[in-house]
């Protein structure tokens, strides 16, 4: 089958990789630095898996550069953070024979909404990936975690693309389906919720936050926000495999913090292994948009929007878009977390 991955970041590259692996014809599309290496030297895998081979996709940096006789893909993956959904979906659309699925994997909540926008006639399918996968060099990936799970729910009305699900199961990972795609986001959310802002603003490691009272509180205090958004919304805690996260969502509103942190140092420690959270690599990165806002942030619009409090995520989003677009100085922040509590409730 021909499938072609929109985004090939770290997420998109991986779920290729698998695809290539299992015997599929895959395209990617992604920056030059990565279509010049892909094309040289191929794309590997290393790390928490079973020994993987070096595979050769088709690879350009735009869909008009592919050859027009492979471009009748059977599922498109759309790998992008998700504020560059729409413009991605856009540029997508011209490409898309009827009825091609899109596949969307992406952090945070809102994605699937902007690509209906703008690819009102696809079926769209909602994915979140329960792995970490981190791209060392160019071309060159490392699978974090070696449980995991790629999580699938359909969007809207279309029916089910079953050619979808029995492709993407032939790669090795195992898919779990779902009916509610928000939930399932919504509960995903709930997971990069974890270790993730935080220690991006206070330029820290998900350990030294846990280890720090004050800086756990506030990581609590965000994920119990969420959870009563999710409420509000009318949306079910669901758990991945691996990864039970109601029993979480009960542990974070009942149990002790001197017993909790322990517990939690763990759970993020098994979900992220050596990886840096993603928005403290983009933060050094120094890139000027963050997924922060769909994040964090769609915890406080939401919570406006139903009048349920969110203050502490409310300052989060803001300060951390503050430090990506230049507003704010990283170095008031930087390991001095009595000045990120300070700006709750401003």
């Amino acid at each position: 089958m021909r499938v072609l991955v929109f985004g090939a970041g770290a997420i998109g590259c991986f779920l290729g990789h698998r695809l290539a692996e299992s015997g599929h014809r895959v395209t990617l599309i992604g920056r030059p630095v990565l279509v010049a290496a892909v094309r040289e030297h191929g794309l590997s895998l290393s790390g928490k898996n079973p020994a993987s081979a070096v595979v050769r996709p088709q690879a350009a940096t735009t869909i008009a550069a592919t050859p027009p006789e492979e471009r009748n893909w059977e599922l498109v993956l759309l790998t992008v953070k998700v504020y560059d959904t729409k413009e991605a979906s856009r540029m997508l659309a011209p490409y898309l024979p009827g009825g091609t699925p899109v596949l969307l994997v992406q952090n945070g909540v809102g994605g699937e909404e902007l690509a209906a926008q703008c690819l009102p006639d696809t079926p769209l399918i909602s994915g979140v990936l329960t792995m970490s996968v981190s791209m060392e060099e160019p071309g060159q990936l490392r699978q974090e975690t070696s449980s995991g799970s790629l999580n699938l729910a359909p969007v809207g009305e279309q029916p089910w693309p079953a050619a979808a699900e029995a492709l993407l199961s032939c790669t090795g990972l195992r898919v779990a389906l779902y009916d509610d795609y928000r939930s399932m986001k919504w509960s995903k959310l709930l997971l990069n919720l974890l270790a993730n802002a935080v220690p991006a603003i206070l330029d820290i490691s998900p350990g030294e936050a846990y280890r720090a009272p004050a800086v756990f509180e506030l990581e609590r205090r965000a994920f119990l926000e969420a959870l009563a958004v999710m409420s509000a919304l009318g949306l079910e805690v669901v758990g991945f495999p691996n990864y039970p996260v109601k029993l979480l969502a009960w542990a974070m509103q009942h149990m002790p913090a001197p017993l909790l942190r322990p517990l939690m140092t763990k759970v993020v420690a098994s979900g992220r292994g050596d990886k840096k959270p993603s928005l403290q690599l983009d933060l050094t990165r120094g890139r000027h948009q963050s997924e922060v806002r769909y994040l964090n942030g769609a915890v406080a619009v939401e919570g406006a929007r139903l009048n349920v409090q969110t203050p502490v995520n409310k300052a989060i989003a803001e300060v951390l878009l503050g430090l990506v677009e230049g507003r704010l100085s990283w170095g008031e922040y930087r390991h001095r977390p009595e000045r990120l509590i300070a700006s709750i409730g401003r």
